[in-house]
């Protein structure tokens, strides 16, 4: 029980921080930093705070196999997760992006049943359900979205649907590594794996930047969606991994319109009124009931035991 709470407060804290993420990340960029140049000091960045903490931690040997599975997950789990996302959010609208976002759990579940044949239950699909309505409430209601003006993109939509796919078989096929190794040894890995694919197409944009031109705003927005949004958020996804099933972790995507919709009254931006309130009703009773549905090993353990019990009663 207490390995599964800690599962839930890991994948609440990170979802949060994504959350804030967005807002962060969009006034960091308005400041000067260009999308590109943003995620490459996401994963470099990353890389060397995951190393500088692996020299605190047990050193664990990896073997040769898992260096390349680990190669595979840096590619599903941040470089075309982040990538897609980022191309696809400069061709689409951001409303477009944020629905699109809400397909995570779907392609969660639907990837878990055919990898790890965990089963599609009806409480699983109605929490998915309900939660995926009480994040659609929110973003169609959102002001700052709707008023944006923007049009959607198909090309956009499908870059950003390819996103969520990525991380959903992140999620899945990878699994095993997360339950192998610790958070810190996969994540230093995976994340000088994902530097190593982005700097050779993105290392001009950089040294292209005007660092003179940065305010101390600027900076501090980067330093948060660097320290914050990839080396906190991703090392609490990893426990969140360990201890909960991939449909429930990405489950907890529905938190980030959430977070962004309190942001936006908290800053005046906009009013919390009875659609926000039944939305992040709806959410937390989505994640609540998909917390509630029975796992593979569940399943098959009340089929034995109802196996074994009818074994007693013939014995008898």
């Amino acid at each position: 029980m207490e390995k599964t709470y800690k599962g839930h407060l890991a994948m609440l804290s990170a979802n949060v921080i994504w959350g804030l993420t967005a807002p962060i990340g969009k006034t960091a960029m308005e400041g000067g930093v260009t999308a590109l140049s943003l995620t490459t000091f996401r994963m470099v960045g990353a890389a060397v705070a995951f190393w500088l903490l692996s020299l605190f931690v047990r050193r664990e040997a990896v073997r040769h196999e898992d260096m390349i599975k680990l190669f595979f997950a840096a590619l599903f789990g941040v470089v075309l997760n982040q990538g897609t996302f980022i191309f696809g959010l400069s061709l689409t609208s951001p409303i477009d992006a944020s629905i699109v976002t809400t397909m995570t759990p779907i392609v969660t579940m639907i990837v878990a049943a055919l990898y790890l044949r965990e089963p599609i239950t009806g409480t699983k699909v109605l929490g998915i359900f309900v939660g995926a309505m009480g994040a659609l409430l929110l973003i169609l209601g959102s002001r700052s979205l709707s008023a944006s003006g923007q049009g959607g993109n198909l090309w956009g939509d499908l870059l950003c649907l390819t996103a969520q796919i990525s991380f959903a078989v992140y999620l899945t096929v990878f699994r095993d590594l997360v339950t192998r190794y610790s958070p810190v040894t996969v994540m230093k890995w995976m994340f000088v794996y994902a530097s190593m694919c982005y700097i050779p197409f993105t290392y001009r944009d950089v040294t292209a930047l005007d660092w003179s031109s940065f305010s101390a705003r600027t900076l501090w927005c980067v330093s948060f969606v660097v320290l914050g949004a990839t080396f906190v958020a991703y090392l609490c996804v990893m426990v969140g991994q360990r201890r909960l099933r991939p449909t429930l972790v990405s489950m907890y995507n529905y938190v980030q319109p959430v977070v962004a919709s309190t942001v936006t009254v908290v800053l005046g931006m906009d009013t919390f009124g009875v659609t926000k309130g039944a939305a992040v009703l709806l959410v937390f009773a989505g994640v609540w009931l998909v917390t509630r549905s029975k796992s593979r090993a569940q399943l098959e353990a009340e089929e034995a035991a109802r196996t074994a019990g009818g074994a007693d009663e013939t014995g008898k």
